[in-house]
């Protein structure tokens, strides 16, 4: 198994980076940054492509924002808190929360379909997004192409001990979870005070 992914990632690796950092992101760039580190893919390429996905994904929810509202308003009522989040954090900050956005857990889909509902500049949008975009992959590329020997060495253990790895993963994951709820409401309060 793990060599036919290792195979695959090989010969279409770019063209699966691309279209991963369109859905998700984080854990292709990893992947990619541990690749180049093996010399199974290059950096400068990986950087540029996942920038380019990523940029993409973003640029989709825009223009589904803009293009159709109806449907976001019709089908998307249990994200409604969401999005006025989203829109309050553009009126306070403008142009840097397109940039944080990637970085927004929970509000990294929505703040562009948001900032497509307003007569936010669909240009002056795709610019910030596009130099975020490549900020967002050098920033979780290279750690992981800089310490890919030792997030190997991770990997080998936890799968040797995956018995102790499991519950630490889970407790990791769940601290993120709790985090991002944290940052959140936060966000939310301070929302309502504007």
């Amino acid at each position: 198994m793990e060599a036919t992914l290792l195979a695959l990632l090989q010969e279409h690796g770019y063209i699966i980076l691309f279209f991963w950092s369109i859905l998700e992101g984080e854990l292709g760039l990893i992947m990619a940054g541990i690749l180049a580190h093996t010399g199974h893919m290059h950096l400068a390429p990986a950087i540029f492509i996942a920038g380019l996905g990523g940029f993409t994904g973003d640029q989709i929810y825009f223009y589904i924002g803009r293009y159709a509202r109806g449907y976001i308003h019709r089908k998307i009522r249990r994200h409604r808190r969401k999005f006025a989040i989203a829109h309050l954090l553009l009126k306070k900050w403008g142009w840097p929360i397109i940039f944080m956005q990637r970085y927004l857990y929970g509000l990294r889909t929505v703040i562009p379909m948001s900032i497509g509902l307003t007569r936010y500049p669909a240009g002056k949008f795709a610019l910030i997004n596009l130099l975020s975009a490549w900020t967002w992959a050098s920033i979780t590329i290279l750690p992981a192409y800089y310490f890919g020997e030792e997030i190997l060495g991770l990997i080998k253990y936890a799968k040797a001990h995956w018995y102790f790895a499991l519950p630490v993963l889970l407790a990791v994951l769940a601290g993120f979870y709790m985090l991002s709820k944290k940052i959140e409401k936060n966000l939310e309060e301070r929302g309502k005070t504007l």
